[in-house]
């Protein structure tokens, strides 16, 4: 079998909203304090305490919107404590992550003002597991009322007289875990509450998203859609892949060709996942009208030896590059349902796109796949067919190839493809119907070993350089992709 790809770049209606390509930020380790925040007295530089160096790299990559502030943490952060004066901002213990004392000083205004500085959308996650239905309810009113209350005031004697704009509100997180541990009955009945009291004030209209399953949790979502799928804009899905167990999750850089082959499998689980869970979906909203929101992803690994358990810091190598590949190829495709998502996470965390350390910055090679697949956002999904020849370990098999594709408003056609093999190059026959090619430039990410990846020491070592290794004739495109590869195609 050869691999064989059909792109039909005269059709395709869906469009790829560029929330699929967005980010998560918790109050987890370094990801808030060091990573974004370091406040205006900090030597490094920075506008109002966020760090300079952090703002151009993620303006540069084009993030859309950032989910805050979390995670397990939305579901015990008491959104008061973190207004006004910041020396008067009330400390409070972080029990999730690492026992650490939280001071507060980055709360609703400073995310705000996050987002302002990189021109994205706010994502906000709400507290359920244990707040109030009030205190969801003034969380929004601060944020959005334009007149006169309460809420609005106490926003104005906080230095804000413009309400800001608020898209996306999350009804809670994990409330099936860290966020109350409940049944997907008894939270379907709390989402019909809570949301009640988010509000649209003014213009401002908020897109609200249910906490959805976990994983295979297929009855979750049959009963959130079945008891609050009408008073719902999206629902959520978390999946990370975790090469090893939850007990031993394997090291993210001291690994082997079996688990690099465990992870790529373990992440392709994420195609049947949005597909089941889109299939329940349809049976209650066939117009798709809620979209799947899948706010936490990514690679999930043994911390780095000598770090803080609970910070989740690890490393970022080609390995996790592939990941984030696979990922937004399979969201892409699912662009009629798939309408954010958010990858966990943005900083020092888990499968972040930068590191910092002090004064350092790098970026990982997952940055650089968020990068090269920009191009993708806004634009239209075009329909392919995919004839991949297996990648095989043992007794297990999964495609060699992954890949989706999509045209902009200026007819650009951007093909990302991904050869998800550790040692054997891929040669693939592209037939392009429907429109006629007469320039294909190409972007590649790949290195010597599959284990590299960027440090302090060596911040470049993983990074995007140009491709050349395809021809075109006629309607024809022949791709040679050299083995554990990135790559994105420009056919104009």
């Amino acid at each position: 079998m050869k691999n064989r790809l059909v792109i039909n770049g005269d059709l395709g209606s869906t469009t790829v909203n560029r929330n699929i390509y967005g980010h998560f930020s918790e109050h987890l380790g370094r990801c808030i304090y060091e990573g974004i925040w370091v406040g205006e007295d900090s030597p490094i530089p920075n506008t109002d305490g966020i760090r300079n160096d952090v703002l151009e790299a993620l303006k540069k990559m084009g993030i859309p919107v950032l989910r805050w502030p979390g995670g397990c943490f939305a579901d015990e952060y008491h959104w008061k404590d973190g207004v006004g004066p910041r020396e008067k901002r009330k400390k409070m213990i972080n029990t999730h992550w690492g026992g650490v004392v939280e001071n507060n000083h980055f709360g609703t205004h400073e995310f705000m003002r996050l987002c302002e500085l990189l021109e994205c959308e706010p994502y906000i996650c709400g507290n359920v597991g244990s707040g109030t239905v009030q205190e969801m309810q003034e969380w929004v009113e601060y944020i959005t009322f334009d007149g006169t209350s309460p809420m609005a005031d106490w926003r104005r004697e906080n230095g804000r007289e413009e309400p800001w704009r608020l898209n996306f509100f999350g009804v809670g997180n994990e409330n099936w875990g860290c966020g109350g541990n409940m049944r997907a009955e008894y939270y379907a009945d709390e989402y019909r509450r809570y949301q009640t009291y988010v509000r649209n004030y003014g213009e401002n209209r908020i897109y609200k998203i249910a906490c959805g399953p976990s994983t295979d949790d297929y009855h979750w979502t049959e009963v959130l859609m079945r008891e609050a799928g009408n008073m719902m804009d999206g629902l959520s899905l978390h999946y990370y892949t975790v090469p090893g167990t939850w007990q031993a999750k394997g090291s993210s850089t001291d690994f082997d060709e079996k688990d690099w082959f465990v992870t790529m499998k373990k992440t392709m689980y994420m195609e049947e996942l949005v597909t089941k869970h889109s299939t329940i979906m349809d049976k209650y909203d066939p117009d798709k009208r809620v979209g799947l929101i899948v706010d936490e992803w990514g690679t999930w690994y043994d911390v780095e030896p000598g770090t803080n358990p609970g910070f989740l810091y690890q490393q970022n190598t080609l390995r996790d590059a592939l990941v984030a590949g696979i990922n937004l190829n399979i969201f892409n495709n699912h662009a009629d349902r798939v309408q954010m998502a958010n990858i966990a996470q943005t900083i020092n965390v888990l499968q972040a796109v930068i590191l910092t350390e002090g004064e350092k910055m790098l970026k990982t090679p997952t940055y650089h796949v968020f990068e090269m697949y920009k191009v993708h956002q806004d634009a239209t999904l075009l329909p392919i067919d995919l004839y991949s020849e297996d990648y095989n370990s043992g007794d297990s098999s999964i495609p060699q190839i992954s890949s989706s594709a999509s045209k902009n408003k200026d007819g650009l056609i951007h093909i990302s493809l991904c050869n998800v093999h550790h040692e054997r190059s891929a040669a693939l026959d592209i037939e392009l119907r429907g429109t006629v090619a007469s320039k294909v430039t190409g972007r590649i990410l790949t290195s010597d070993d599959m284990r590299d990846h960027n440090t302090f020491q060596e911040p470049e070592k993983v990074q995007p350089t140009t491709f050349n290794g395809f021809k075109l004739e006629q309607d024809r495109l022949f791709v040679n992709l050299p083995p554990r590869s990135v790559v994105v195609l420009a056919v104009e």
